[in-house]
């Protein structure tokens, strides 16, 4: 059996990012995520720990104050979510 990939793509303002971000991990079924500006790709990170919930907040903690720094700098990006479906 195949895994489907399903991406999606936000184009949002950098103070919404981290909140954003912070979403998506909760949900627990995203795979990866990228971050564009001006079509390079400033970060990617992959989500393949599979846990969801409160607890995913405290496991990415790092990618979170990384997407942070990123959100302070930039001010319209692309938030690029690859989902297995």
């Amino acid at each position: 059996m195949t895994e489907e990939v399903r991406k999606e793509e936000f184009r949002i303002d950098g103070n919404e990012l981290l909140k954003k971000v912070r979403e998506i991990i909760k949900e627990g079924n995203a795979r990866r995520i990228i971050i564009k500006h001006g079509g390079k790709t400033i970060l990617e990170v992959p989500l393949t720990i599979g846990v969801a919930g409160v607890g995913a907040l405290a496991i990415f903690a790092p990618v979170l104050v990384a997407v942070g720094a990123i959100a302070g700098i930039l001010t319209r990006c692309t938030l690029i979510v690859e989902k297995v479906v």
